[in-house]
């Protein structure tokens, strides 16, 4: 199989940042109402409350699995008292009877592992439990994410309406002197018809906008585990997010850091534990049992020594035939195993295909946005310069139009691009790993052969 760790990664950031990620890495963007709905997402968002529930079966299952390795003992009292009535003892002339009868046992048994069997079945269930935790890591950091994300999108949008409503004013103020030309007989109808189609143009924006920032707050409330009535965000927009930056380490670190491959790795090392159970499964089991107790027809005399009684016993099964059963259920754990190899090996690969990703986009979003920047003021400054020589009638209102056009569109395409470069960056902690890093008792190894 070919090398899937890579020497370096590929994409690079500008400026130079501390490795890694901090845990509290969304406190990078200087944004209190933020911080403030991630905390709310991690107490109260249901994917991370089911996850929390699924990590306490694995633990059940670890308990049930290591009651195995013990021996079972229970108690037995028993109080029993029969008749036996004329009519049944008429045949042969005895007379009826009534008569009690008392009990009081121990049992044991206990099942040797020989062979590993129910020690693989625990570190089976040792191993779905780190599964089960790391992916509870995963759900928190991809909730935590989508809370990011959206809530930048929030932003962005309320930005979008922004910019629209001051374009309406702009082309309100255009389309004033357009009628005032129009009366003086300088401009034609023509030109009323087309600034009052371009104003129409972009209040039929303004509902779409405000649609999907409605949808988006919904979205925030659902993350929140909360009713959308209940939520307010306070930003209008996300001038005052700061952009913070990160760099990627090294990309063999990387491993340790990211939860959905540890996961991935965990789950890997239960499958490789069940082919052992399963292959155990094929050997002779063996079994003591053995119990003691006391027997009386009388409660008086029930633990005199008389009346004690005792047994014990061991017991070996080997199965002969069952129809191919267990050579099924080793063939699926093989096949479960050769799958779940695969699986690790594409975390891995999606992992660093993961950060190139972000790396990428924090670099190239950041260009986009710069250039923008200047486009928004170049068009400005067009706008302002057609405006002024179509009030003083050198030029037509097409060249108003034509910069109204490009001036609002740039802002439009600036707010998004900046939305874009927060979102990436969010990305790239994401694929860092969220400042998350495996603990060292808890780092599985495993073999794919024995």
């Amino acid at each position: 199989m070919p090398q899937i760790v890579p020497q370096a990664l590929v994409g690079t950031v500008a400026a130079p940042a501390a490795v890694w990620p901090r845990s509290g890495w969304w406190h990078e963007f200087d944004s209190p109402e933020l911080s403030r709905f991630i905390g709310l997402a991690q107490t109260n968002n249901r994917d991370i409350a089911v996850a929390a529930a699924r990590l306490q079966e694995a633990r059940a299952e670890v308990t049930i699995q290591r009651a195995a390795l013990f021996p079972a003992l229970d108690a037995e009292a028993q109080a029993n008292r029969q008749g036996v009535g004329k009519a049944a003892l008429s045949s042969n002339g005895q007379r009826d009877f009534t008569g009690n009868s008392f009990g009081l046992s121990a049992n044991a048994s206990y099942e040797l592992d020989v062979w590993g069997l129910s020690r693989e079945n625990l570190h089976s269930a040792q191993e779905a439990l780190k599964s089960s935790r790391f992916a509870q890591r995963a759900v928190a950091l991809t909730t935590t994410a989508a809370v990011a994300n959206t809530y930048f999108d929030i932003l962005a949008l309320r930005e979008q309406i922004a910019i629209a409503n001051e374009d309406l004013c702009a082309i309100d103020g255009i389309l004033q002197i357009v009628k005032l030309k129009v009366r003086a007989g300088t401009a034609s109808h023509l030109d009323l018809a087309q600034e009052q189609a371009q104003i129409e143009a972009v209040r039929g924006e303004l509902p779409v906008l405000e649609e999907q920032a409605l949808e988006a707050q919904i979205a925030l409330a659902v993350l929140l585990g909360q009713p959308p009535e209940g939520l307010a965000v306070q930003a209008h927009s996300a001038d005052a997010i700061q952009l913070p930056k990160v760099a990627p380490g090294l990309p063999s670190e990387l491993l340790l850091r990211r939860p959905d491959v540890a996961e991935a790795e965990a789950n890997l090392a239960a499958a490789h534990a069940n082919l052992q159970a399963a292959r155990a499964a094929f050997l002779p089991q063996f079994a003591l049992s053995g119990s003691a107790g006391f027997s009386s027809a009388a409660a008086n005399a029930l633990l005199h020594g008389p009346s004690f009684l005792w047994d014990a016993g061991a017991q070996m099964v080997q199965t002969i035939f069952d129809g191919g059963k267990l050579i099924g259920q080793k063939d699926l754990a093989y096949a479960t195993q050769q799958q779940l190899v695969a699986s690790y090996q594409s975390a891995v690969l999606n992992a660093y295909a993961d950060v190139e990703s972000a790396l990428g986009q924090v670099r190239n979003y950041a260009r986009e946005e710069q250039h923008l920047r200047r486009e928004v003021a170049a068009a400005r400054e067009a706008f302002q310069i057609s405006e002024l020589q179509y009030r003083q009638g050198v030029a037509d209102l097409l060249n108003v139009l034509q910069a109204q056009q490009t001036l609002f569109g740039a802002r439009d395409a600036l707010a998004q691009a900046r939305l874009a470069r927060l979102q990436a960056t969010v990305h790239l902690y994401v694929a860092l790993g969220g400042g998350w890093q495996e603990p060292a008792r808890e780092r599985t190894q495993f073999l794919t052969e024995k």
